[in-house]
């Protein structure tokens, strides 16, 4: 649910990037905040391991200017993709307003893709959160490698709900910002 201050005139959205580990969630926040103009951005947090894991979640707030009178900002979220991380990222889907849900499209880890989606599904129900209600997209990233998934396959087993998607380098920019601004309207299209 937005959160929305009637005395400050402010709506905060909460976005998370969900996917499995190593897809590319953390990659699209460091370049958002890389491109994006000082006064439009927050502190990017990153709580990660030595290895550049994701520990905990990346946390970026954003704002987007003016509407009907109201500044509107958003939360940008990643969950952690390791299995051991489970909770964590049952926690941070709570009360989310849109998903971005970051496919990795290498072969080799088709069926990880599939075991997050079904667990982001789960905890979406533990929320009461559904598929028809939340804004969803799904990016199909790392569309650059040699061994990967074509995106008619990544549809046939992902989109079963017919979500709009989009294609992606994330390390390059590329699909990076088109998500952002598609999930972002999506979300606010909710309220206005």
């Amino acid at each position: 649910m937005a959160l929305i201050n009637y005395s400050a005139k402010e709506i905060t959205f909460k976005i998370v990037y969900y996917g499995p580990a190593m897809s590319g969630k953390t990659t699209n926040l460091r370049f958002i905040y890389d491109r994006l103009p000082e006064e439009l951005k927050g502190k990017f947090t990153s709580i990660a391991t030595q290895d550049e894991r994701t520990l905990f979640f990346d946390f970026l707030p954003l704002d987007l200017g003016t509407i009907k009178g109201f500044s509107i900002k958003l939360s940008l979220y990643t969950v952690p993709g390791q299995a051991i991380y489970s909770l964590t990222r049952k926690t941070i889907l709570r009360a989310t307003d849109g998903i971005i849900f970051v496919a990795d499209s290498q072969k080799q880890l088709f069926e990880k893709n599939i075991e997050s989606l079904k667990d982001m599904i789960e905890n979406m129900k533990e929320y009461g959160l559904n598929l028809e209600n939340t804004p969803i997209i799904l990016q199909y990233n790392k569309r650059d490698l040699d061994d990967i998934v074509s995106v008619e396959d990544l549809n046939n087993s992902l989109n079963f709900n017919s979500f709009p998607y989009l294609e992606a380098v994330a390390i390059q920019g590329i699909g990076v910002m088109d998500s952002l601004k598609l999930i972002s309207k999506l979300v606010v299209r909710k309220i206005t």
